[in-house]
């Protein structure tokens, strides 16, 4: 039976599209937030000399993504106001469709079962903005056809994405609270 949430708001979209800033702006602001889950896999697959890393073994980072993602839903399910999430169980669909491998059949489950409001925060590629670090490797054409694979994601699955525009933190901030009253 689907575990939908509307008070869960999912940001999602390309690397280096403002995602993690706009969260971190949220919790600023007093309201409850995920962290998202392939930077914090990376992070540690790297500290341990781990092998779930996507220029590794990106099936095996896919599914640490979705482990990390239902429990994060999980968590979540206990709080009472709104939460925001970096990213949700979908683009790890988005995320093995962009790299060339099968979505298996308990993931697309997965994607069925841990809902979250129907209005998703797609946040566009910004190349203003657009940075590479040690734990995001992709370049601006992989940043596109991330969104792209996002959205088409979300959309298939259900959602109605809604473009954030690009702007201000702050203006960004506003934006995503006025739009998910």
């Amino acid at each position: 039976m689907p575990q939908i949430s509307n008070h869960f708001f999912v940001l999602t979209g390309g690397p280096g599209s403002g995602k993690t800033t706009l969260i971190s702006a949220l919790a600023a602001a007093g309201h409850a937030v995920s962290v998202e889950a392939g930077r914090g896999i990376i992070r540690d697959q790297v500290a341990i000399s781990g092998t779930a890393l996507p220029w590794r073994d990106p099936a095996l980072f896919a599914e640490l993504m979705l482990s990390w993602e239902m429990r994060s839903h999980a968590i979540a399910s206990a709080a009472t106001g709104p939460v925001w999430f970096d990213r949700g169980v979908p683009d790890v669909i988005g995320y093995l469709r962009l790299v060339g491998l099968p979505v298996p059949a308990h993931v697309e489950k997965a994607a069925e079962e841990f809902r979250y409001n129907p209005m998703v925060f797609v946040l566009p590629h910004w190349p203003e903005i657009f940075t590479q670090e040690s734990e995001r490797k992709q370049d601006e054409a992989e940043a596109r056809r991330t969104h792209a694979s996002m959205v088409e994601t979300y959309t298939g699955c259900g959602y109605d994405c809604i473009e954030v525009p690009r702007a201000s933190v702050d203006e960004r901030l506003q934006f995503v609270l006025e739009h998910s009253r």
